[in-house]
């Protein structure tokens, strides 16, 4: 037995299952389900493993604030502490309905999806492997006879696997049910809710192809009229997952909004954060967070809507413009001075033929090694 296997051995399931979770949860975006697979091989106890992804990957869901598809397409859900209702349960106020979530699984199809996009890519590869890929015969032979009129009619197979991966995504939600009452806003609220929900959309759409965003009544949700404090929360999230090309990257920014209604003004606070890894013959991994603040006038559900929104796209533009400057100067600064500093002679030392120093010669003299003349 090797020193680290018995350093294992020696740990008790309790520490076992902390440190699984912090690999977990530090997992790059987008990758969780990678070094899921990993423990779980070194880990050789699928009690010890179950027990720590069932911690793990809902802390990791909802910091990470992934999106998830309702059953029957009516909408997305975005899984994070804002949305949580009850325990895997998770609200959507667009479309008043409550997804049920099973984080465990979810992560496990979104490998399976990762693994089918790659064969999207290259859709030519043989269709046993796609079988075995995706471990579901039964239904693959009739999608294989639909693929072959397919191509007989002469167009590219490659749809039938998008129609597969689609499916394959809609079980990423458990389940949905209408949320009730009590689960959602007053209609006063939702005036203010809706307004900056529509004009956040319009805004995640120009910046983030493939952003989502969601307006959430984190307090003061059963306000009927004008005269009480109230609060919003606007969550956006963007991430681009790219194996194939070893690089993952996503966008994360959550901005409170506080309506104080006797001061008649709008505080709002922002914290942004953007990872991203990149892994292709090394390790580099980007982990950058900013906060800021700003206010706005108390005015109608639309006017508040613009100006909100024109103020999270101001702070989010001006962070993402200084990323791209520091970054853009990053090898001539901080890489540089990494880098070895030549001597004040400004020449390299030839270690390489170091008899010509006369210190050398002193050295082997002293030592009796010089050779007698």
């Amino acid at each position: 037995m090797s020193d680290e296997e018995e350093t294992v051995s020696q740990l008790t399931d309790k520490q076992k299952i902390e440190i699984a979770k912090w690999f977990l949860l530090n997992s790059p975006a987008g990758e969780i389900q990678y070094v899921a697979r990993d423990i779980r091989a070194v880990l050789k106890n699928e009690r010890v493993y179950r027990a720590a992804v069932a911690e793990a990957f809902p802390l990791y869901n909802k910091a990470h604030m992934i999106c998830l598809e309702f059953p029957d397409r009516s909408g997305e859900v975005i899984v994070s502490s804002f949305s949580e209702i009850d325990k895997n349960e998770y609200l959507d106020p667009r479309t008043a309905q409550v997804a049920r979530v099973d984080h465990v699984k979810q992560e496990l199809n979104r490998l399976l999806i990762s693994m089918v996009r790659m064969i999207e890519n290259n859709f030519k590869v043989c269709f046993s492997l796609f079988s075995t890929l995706l471990g579901i015969a039964e239904a693959l032979s009739s999608l294989l006879e639909r693929g072959e009129a397919t191509r007989k009619e002469g167009t590219s197979a490659c749809p039938l696997f998008f129609r597969l991966s689609n499916n394959v995504v809609l079980k990423v939600c458990e389940d949905a049910r209408p949320a009730n009452d009590e689960e959602l806003s007053s209609s006063y609220i939702e005036e203010y809710r809706c307004a900056l929900d529509a004009e956040i959309i319009k805004y995640v759409s120009e910046a983030y192809p493939k952003g989502v965003c969601s307006v959430y009544c984190a307090n003061g949700k059963d306000v009927e009229e004008p005269g009480s404090d109230f609060e919003l929360v606007v969550v956006i999230s963007a991430a681009r997952h790219s194996p194939q090309n070893f690089c993952n990257g996503s966008w994360r920014s959550i901005w409170h909004m506080e309506f104080k209604d006797e001061l008649q003004i709008v505080e709002v606070r922002g914290k942004l954060e953007v990872g991203a890894h990149y892994f292709e013959e090394g390790n580099v991994q980007l982990d950058a967070k900013h906060e800021c603040k700003d206010s706005t006038i108390f005015q109608s559900p639309d006017d508040c809507a613009v100006s909100l929104t024109t103020i999270i796209r101001h702070h989010e533009t001006e962070y993402l413009n200084s990323l791209q400057v520091s970054y853009s100067n990053l090898p001539d600064t901080t890489f540089k001075d990494l880098r070895r500093k030549l001597p004040v002679t400004r020449t390299l030392f030839p270690w390489h033929n170091t008899l010509q120093f006369s210190l050398t010669r002193d050295i082997q003299k002293n030592l009796g090694l010089e050779s007698s003349k």
